[in-house]
């Protein structure tokens, strides 16, 4: 009977150590899964975000969160239960259990990382560079020939300035040309005039030099042949002098015979003033026009001389 229920046992006692077995595989294999998961999340890299802070900082996300959105990104396994296998009629020969190799313990996952937020705080978001619209063609064609209208104008306006420039300064120096030749021809006129003035004063002089020559000699041929003709009385004392003013005629003749100054001796007055009557005609130049100078003539005579 022992031995009976002995093998009646066993086979009923072998199927659940083989459902146990394979429950446990699959848990392990799970197990494994999840951690296999677990390493491949957290090798990836959290992306870092960059945040515009204006006001308020946003709370930060809990770890809790976190967590949760991780394991949600992995999809869920559900472990299907092995299919029962029903005992077979038949008698199963006696074997004996597998014994299952222990797991080695897996060292328990790191907690994620959290992902980095950079903050950047800012006052004013940059504007963007804008771009210089690209002028059109036909306006820098005409903005060119525009500048080049100008540039020719320039240039004329500086050509004309520069002709003016220089026809002004011709003039002047045309005009300053004509101030110096009429100053020089004026200065010239001038030592002209001069010279002749110069010359004409020279003739005079000498005309006149000659004239009083002439004066002077006639005078002294005058006062000889009157001082010829006077009868000397005796014995007057000092050397009394006689002046007596004669006028005479073109030729030399005497028209009247007058005494100026008496010399104080009657007898030597009337002896000079015969002695004058007695000498006409008196010696005149030649020349005419110094009769003027003889016409009322003055005649002075000293006893002693």
């Amino acid at each position: 009977m022992v031995a009976a229920d002995r093998r009646y046992n066993a086979p009923a006692k072998e199927p659940r150590s083989l459902l146990a077995g394979v429950l446990a595989l699959l848990v392990h294999i799970v197990f494994i899964a999840v951690l296999i998961s677990g390493f491949n999340w957290k090798d990836e890299h959290p992306e870092s975000m960059i945040v515009d802070i204006w006001q308020d900082l946003p709370q930060p996300v809990p770890q809790s969160a976190i967590k949760k959105t991780a394991s949600s990104a992995q999809p869920e396994r559900q472990t299907k239960p092995a299919p029962e296998t029903k005992p077979d009629s038949k008698p199963i020969a006696e074997t004996k259990p597998h014994s299952l190799k222990p797991v080695p313990a897996q060292a328990s996952p790191s907690p994620p990382k959290k992902p980095e937020i950079e903050i950047k705080e800012k006052a004013e978001k940059p504007k963007p560079a804008q771009k210089d619209p690209q002028p059109d063609l036909e306006v820098q064609k005409k903005k060119a020939q525009e500048q080049e209208t100008r540039k020719k104008a320039e240039a004329e306006r500086l050509l004309r300035e520069r002709e003016e420039q220089k026809k002004r300064e011709l003039d002047a120096q045309n005009k300053r040309a004509q101030e110096d030749q009429q100053k020089r021809e004026t200065a010239a006129q001038q030592k002209h005039e001069q010279e002749e003035k110069a010359r004409l004063e020279a003739r005079q002089a000498a005309a006149r030099a000659q004239v009083a020559g002439e004066i002077s000699k006639y005078q002294a041929m005058i006062l000889a042949k009157i001082k010829s003709r006077i009868v000397m009385p005796p014995n007057l004392p000092g050397n009394p002098a006689t002046e007596f003013d004669v006028t005479l005629l073109p030729g030399g003749d005497i028209l009247d015979v007058r005494l100026r100054k008496s010399s104080g001796y009657p007898a030597f007055d009337s002896a000079v003033e015969r002695a004058i009557l007695l000498s006409k005609p008196l010696p005149l130049p030649p020349d005419p026009a110094l009769f003027n100078e003889f016409r009322n003539l003055h005649v002075t005579v000293h006893y002693l001389e």
